[in-house]
């Protein structure tokens, strides 16, 4: 195990945890605003109970390494996901705007667990593969049925444009 490897095992792991804390942010404001698309709020719920799984995961983790989280990640991406919560709530388009943020986000979740993954031995921590592989099995599901269903989602809303005018 080298020091440059475990520090930076840590800092990701960290960075994690305040990206899942954003993740859930987002998908707590999100759903909020989802009763006329019972489908994406159905998925969106689902795959919160997921986050905060994997919250836990990062928790157990960091825990392994003698490591806690960082409070000043995790407020400072909380407040991000409500800000950007509140921008897209006062777009006409607010779904699309968030099914496009959710993708990009969702492929951002994918990169940082592969990262953990790649790091997880030369840290020392081999216990942690399986923890971070679940998670990113979760993150690329969601990614997928995002991916998958954006065409539909974007004719729902031209759907419901349709009915409003």
């Amino acid at each position: 195990m080298t020091n440059a490897a475990r520090d930076t095992f840590i800092v990701g792991l960290r960075n994690a945890h305040a990206m899942e804390v954003q993740a859930r942010e987002l998908m707590e404001r999100q759903s909020e605003r989802l009763d006329e698309y019972p489908e994406v709020k159905s998925k969106l719920t689902a795959h919160l109970h997921e986050t905060n799984e994997q919250l836990k995961r990062l928790e157990r983790c960091l825990e392994a390494c003698g490591e806690s989280t960082s409070a000043l990640k995790d407020t400072t991406q909380s407040v991000m996901a409500n800000m950007q919560a509140m921008a897209h709530a006062a777009a006409g388009d607010e779904i699309l705007k968030n099914t496009f943020a959710n993708n990009a986000f969702e492929n951002f979740e994918i990169a940082a667990y592969k990262s953990l993954l790649a790091l997880c031995d030369s840290a020392g921590a081999s216990d942690a593969k399986a923890d971070l592989e679940t998670s990113l099995k979760e993150e690329q599901r969601m990614a997928a049925w995002i991916d998958s269903n954006v065409e539909n989602v974007t004719m729902e809303f031209l759907e419901h444009q349709r009915r409003a005018a």
